[in-house]
C-alpha cells in the first residue's frame, strides 16, 4: 500500500509540471500568433498608399493636386499634359499596382516566372500570339507626342514603384508571391492594349470547331452547328442608313465567349430635360480589383472623366465638357486560321504560290518558378504564329497559323488622347481613324445636340464571307485578305430620324451593305429590349435609365418557354415535374433573384445542350464552341418552323430532348435545394463574388474576398447582364455602368464593382459591391467636389 501511494503521490507532480508547461506553451504559441497577427496587419497597413499630405516625385514641372472624393474617384489637376499623365501613372500604381503587375506578365506570357509550372500552358499560349512582339511594332508607329506621353506615364509608375520598394510598402501580394516588380516601360502599357483587343478580339476558335465539325460529320449535320442569326431579328442601321454608309492561372486563357455590353445615346427629344442622354455598361469579367479604373484628368487641354485599364494612360470611356461617349464590342471576323504545308525537309518553311519561304522563328525560354527554364520555339509564317498545339483535336494532324489584326502595328492608345480632348463629332470621329483593333460600336453625344454611331475599327474585306466560317489555305494568293473596309465607309449614323441608337452586339447591318462583317452575333434579346424600353419613354431621365441598366425580363425564355411548355411530353412527368412546369407556365419571364422559375428555365437550357452535343461532340472540342447556347436557340427555332434538325432528331426528337433536359433539370435541382419547387430561387444558384487571383489559396481566401457571394437578378440574355459559371458563380457582367445627361456635362453616374482600389484594406477595396447588386450609381462631378488632398510636388 505504501509503495503504491509513494507512486501515486510521486506522479503528481509530473502532472502539474505537465499542465504548467502546457499552459506555458499555449501562451507562448498563442503570443506569437498576436505577435505575427499583428505584425502583418501592420505591414499591410503600412502598404496602403498615401492619400494626403505632400510627397515630391521626380520629373515633375509642377506641382499636380491629386483629390481623391467619397468614393476613392482620383481628380488629378496638373498644369500641364506630361505632369498630368505622370501623376496619372503614380496614382494608378497607387491602387492597382499588383494588377498591373499580373495584367502584364498574363499578356507577356511570363507568368511561370512568379507563380510555377501551373502557368506554363497560358504563358506558351501568350508567347505564340506574341501580344508583346506586337506592342513593340505599334510603339513604332506612335508619334512622338503619344510616345512621350506613354513614358511620362511609366515615369510616374516607376516613381510610385521604387519609392515602395524603399520604405518596403509594396502590396502585400507582391510579399505573398515573394516577387518585386520590375520597371515599367511604355511596352507594358501597349502589351496590356493588346491584350483587350485579345479579350474582344475575334473568333479563331470558332473557325477550329467548325473544321472540326466538317472532317467529322456529314455536310448536313456540320452546317447545322456553323453560327446563325435569326431571320428577321432588327440590326442596328436601317436600309436607308445602309447605303448611304455604303457610299486562376491553371488555363490557357480564352476571350470569354459572352463578351459584349450594352450602350445607347437618345436625342434630346427623348429625353426629360431636352439635352442627349448616354448610356454605357461593357461586359467583362468580374473579379477583384475590377478591370476598370475610374478617374477624372483635368489640365490646360484635358479635363475629361471616365475610366481606363490599369496600366494605360488617358480615360477609354466617359466625357468631357463637350461629348461623352460609350462601345459595345463590334464581334468582326477580324481573326482568320490559315492551312499550311510544311516542308518536310525543314520545319520552318511553308509553302506559298508554289515555293517555299522561310517562316519567322522566334526563341521563347519560358523560366519556371522554382522549375527549370523551358525551351520554346514559335514560329510564324506570312500569315501569322503558328497556334495548332491551341486548336484541340482541330490542330492534332494539321498546321493551323493565324491572321489578326491586332498582330499588326496600331495605334489605339493614341486614339484615346485625341478623343479625350475632342469638341464635336467631326474631332470625334477623327481620332477613332487611329483606334484599330478591336472594332467597337461607338455611340457618341455632344453638348451641341448632336448623337451618333460608328462600328470603327480594322474590319477585313472578304470577297465571300464564306470564307470566314474555316481555315483557308494558305499556300494560294488568293485567300489572302483583301485589304480592310475603308473608314468612311464603316458603319455609322448620325442624328438618325428614331431619335436613338442602341446597341448590344447584335447585326449591325442588313443583306444591303456591301461588306461582310461577322458570322458570330450576339442574338438580339438584349438589343429587343433596350429598344422597347426607350420607345415606351419619351420622357427619359437618369432614374429611368438606370432601371434600364437594371432590367431583367428575358426575352430568350419570352421567345422559347411557350414552345418548351407545348413540346415536353407531360405523360412522362410526375410529382415534382409536374410542380415545376406549373410554376414555368405562371412565369412572368423576368430573371429575378427570389424567384425559382429562371433557376429552372436556364438550367433546363443548359441541359438541353448536354442531351444535344454531350454524347457526340469531345469535351475539349466544347470549349472551342463558343455560342453555344445560341447555336441551340437556331435549331429550336427550326424545329418551332416545321423544318428538321439533324441534332435534334437524333437526341430522339424535340420532345424527348426538352423532356431529359427538364427531367434532368428537376432531378438535379430537387437534390440541392429540396423537393419544393416553388421554395427555390435563383439567386441560390446565380451569385457574385468578384474573387481575387489569389484567392484560390484556401487560407487567403477570407482576406482577398471579404463576405459571402450574393445573390443578383439577370442572366446572359438579360439587360441587366451577369454571366455565370456551370457552379452558378457569376463571372461575367457590367464591369462599369455609366450614364449621363449633357444637359450638365459636369457630373455623370458610375458603378465599378467592386470599388476602386486594389489593396484589402481600402476602405474603396469590395465598397461598391453591394451598389453592383443593388444598382445604386454614384455621382461623379468634374468640378466642386472635395476629398482627401495629396499634393505631388517637383523633386527639388
Amino acid at each position: 500500500m505504501e509503495t503504491a501511494k509513494r507512486t501515486v503521490n510521486a506522479e503528481q507532480p509530473k502532472k502539474r509540471r505537465w499542465k504548467k508547461w502546457t499552459l506555458v506553451t499555449l501562451g507562448i504559441i498563442s503570443l506569437l500568433v498576436v505577435s505575427v497577427v499583428i505584425f502583418v496587419n501592420v505591414y499591410i497597413n503600412r502598404s496602403l498608399p498615401e492619400l494626403e499630405g505632400e510627397v515630391q516625385l521626380e520629373g515633375l514641372q509642377k506641382p499636380v493636386e491629386v483629390i481623391r472624393d467619397d468614393d476613392g474617384v482620383p481628380h488629378i489637376q496638373a498644369e500641364n499634359s506630361l505632369d498630368l499623365f505622370r501623376a496619372q501613372g503614380y496614382v494608378q500604381a497607387q491602387d492597382r499596382l499588383f494588377q498591373m503587375e499580373l495584367a502584364r506578365r498574363q499578356a507577356s506570357g511570363t507568368l511561370s516566372e512568379v507563380v510555377g509550372e501551373a502557368t506554363v500552358n497560358q504563358d506558351k499560349y501568350f508567347r505564340t500570339l506574341g501580344l508583346r512582339r506586337a506592342a513593340e511594332k505599334s510603339l513604332e508607329v506612335y508619334s512622338q507626342d503619344a510616345v512621350t506621353i506613354l513614358q511620362a506615364y511609366a515615369d510616374g509608375v516607376n516613381a510610385y514603384m521604387e519609392e515602395a520598394k524603399e520604405e518596403k510598402r509594396l502590396p502585400p501580394e507582391f510579399a505573398l508571391m515573394g516577387i518585386s516588380p520590375e520597371p515599367w516601360t511604355p511596352i507594358d502599357s501597349l502589351t496590356i492594349g493588346k491584350y483587350m483587343a485579345f479579350d474582344l478580339g475575334g473568333h479563331w476558335e470558332r473557325q477550329a470547331f467548325n473544321y472540326y465539325l466538317v472532317s467529322q460529320y456529314p455536310e448536313e449535320k456540320a452546317y447545322e452547328l456553323f453560327p446563325d442569326y435569326p431571320k428577321g431579328a432588327p440590326t442596328i442601321l436601317d436600309e436607308s442608313e445602309i447605303v448611304n454608309v455604303a457610299a486562376s492561372f491553371e488555363e490557357v486563357t480564352l476571350p470569354h465567349e459572352f463578351n459584349g455590353s450594352n450602350n445607347w445615346v437618345v436625342s434630346g427629344d427623348r429625353t426629360a430635360s431636352g439635352a442627349p442622354m448616354l448610356a454605357d455598361d461593357p461586359h467583362l469579367g468580374l473579379a477583384t480589383p475590377s478591370i476598370w479604373y475610374q478617374m477624372h484628368l483635368r489640365s490646360p487641354e484635358y479635363n475629361v472623366s471616365g475610366v481606363i485599364f490599369a496600366g494605360i494612360p488617358g480615360i477609354i470611356l466617359g466625357h468631357n465638357d463637350h461629348v461623352a461617349w460609350g462601345v459595345t464590342n463590334v464581334g468582326p471576323d477580324v481573326q482568320q486560321l490559315y492551312l499550311e504545308k510544311r516542308n518536310p525537309e525543314n520545319p520552318h518553311q511553308f509553302l506559298f504560290e508554289e515555293e517555299w519561304e522561310k517562316a519567322q522563328v522566334f526563341d521563347e525560354p519560358i523560366q519556371v518558378k522554382e522549375g527549370e527554364t523551358i525551351a520554346y520555339e514559335v514560329v510564324e509564317t506570312r500569315h501569322g504564329p503558328v497556334i495548332s498545339e491551341f486548336a484541340e483535336q482541330s490542330g492534332k494532324d494539321t498546321v493551323l497559323s493565324l491572321r489578326w489584326t491586332a498582330l499588326d502595328a496600331t495605334t489605339e492608345l493614341e486614339a484615346v488622347l485625341d478623343i479625350n480632348k475632342a469638341a464635336n463629332w467631326n474631332e470625334f470621329e477623327k481620332g477613332l481613324e487611329k483606334f484599330l483593333a478591336p472594332a467597337q460600336n461607338f455611340v457618341f453625344a455632344s453638348k451641341d445636340g448632336t448623337i451618333a454611331y460608328k462600328a470603327n475599327g480594322r474590319i477585313p474585306i472578304y470577297e465571300n464571307p464564306d470564307d470566314a466560317l474555316l481555315p483557308m489555305k494558305g499556300w494560294e494568293d488568293e485567300n489572302l485578305w483583301q485589304g480592310y473596309i475603308p473608314f468612311e465607309e464603316l458603319p455609322k449614323t448620325v442624328n438618325p430620324e428614331i431619335g436613338y441608337v442602341a446597341t448590344a452586339n447584335n447585326k449591325v447591318t442588313d443583306e444591303n451593305y456591301p461588306y461582310h462583317i461577322s458570322h458570330n452575333w450576339a442574338q438580339p434579346y438584349r438589343y429587343e429590349r433596350i429598344s422597347q424600353m426607350i420607345e415606351a419613354n419619351d420622357q427619359l431621365d437618369e432614374e429611368t435609365v438606370m432601371d434600364m441598366q437594371m432590367d431583367v425580363k428575358n426575352l430568350q425564355a419570352e421567345e422559347f418557354v411557350p414552345l418548351m411548355l407545348e413540346r415536353i411530353n407531360r405523360s412522362e412527368l410526375a410529382g415534382i415535374e409536374k410542380d415545376g412546369l406549373a410554376l414555368m407556365e405562371e412565369w412572368n419571364r423576368e430573371d429575378e433573384r427570389d424567384l425559382p422559375q429562371p433557376l429552372i428555365f436556364h438550367r433546363w437550357m443548359l441541359n438541353l445542350q448536354k442531351v444535344l452535343y454531350e454524347d457526340e461532340l469531345p469535351a475539349e472540342m466544347m470549349d472551342l464552341f463558343h455560342g453555344a447556347g445560341q447555336t441551340t436557340d437556331e435549331l429550336l427555332r427550326k424545329v418551332r418552323n416545321g423544318e428538321e434538325s439533324k441534332w435534334i432528331e437524333e437526341a430522339g426528337g424535340i420532345e424527348n430532348a426538352l423532356t431529359s433536359a427538364y427531367t434532368m433539370t428537376i432531378r438535379n435541382l430537387s437534390e440541392k435545394y429540396g423537393e419544393d419547387p416553388s421554395s427555390w430561387k435563383w439567386g441560390e444558384y446565380h451569385e457574385v463574388e468578384f474573387t481575387h487571383p489569389l484567392s484560390s489559396i484556401s487560407y487567403l481566401e477570407r482576406f482577398f474576398n471579404p463576405g459571402d457571394p450574393q445573390p443578383v437578378s439577370g442572366s446572359r440574355v438579360t439587360v441587366r447582364a451577369a454571366g455565370f459559371k456551370e457552379n452558378g458563380l457569376v463571372n461575367h457582367g457590367a464591369s462599369w455602368r455609366f450614364i449621363i445627361d449633357l444637359e450638365n456635362m459636369k457630373e455623370a453616374y458610375h458603378i465599378v464593382g467592386p470599388g476602386q482600389s486594389g489593396h484589402l484594406k481600402s476602405n474603396w477595396y469590395h465598397d461598391q459591391l453591394d451598389d453592383w447588386v443593388e444598382g445604386d450609381y454614384h455621382l461623379t462631378k468634374t468640378d466642386n467636389y472635395e476629398g482627401q488632398s495629396l499634393i505631388l510636388s517637383p523633386a527639388s
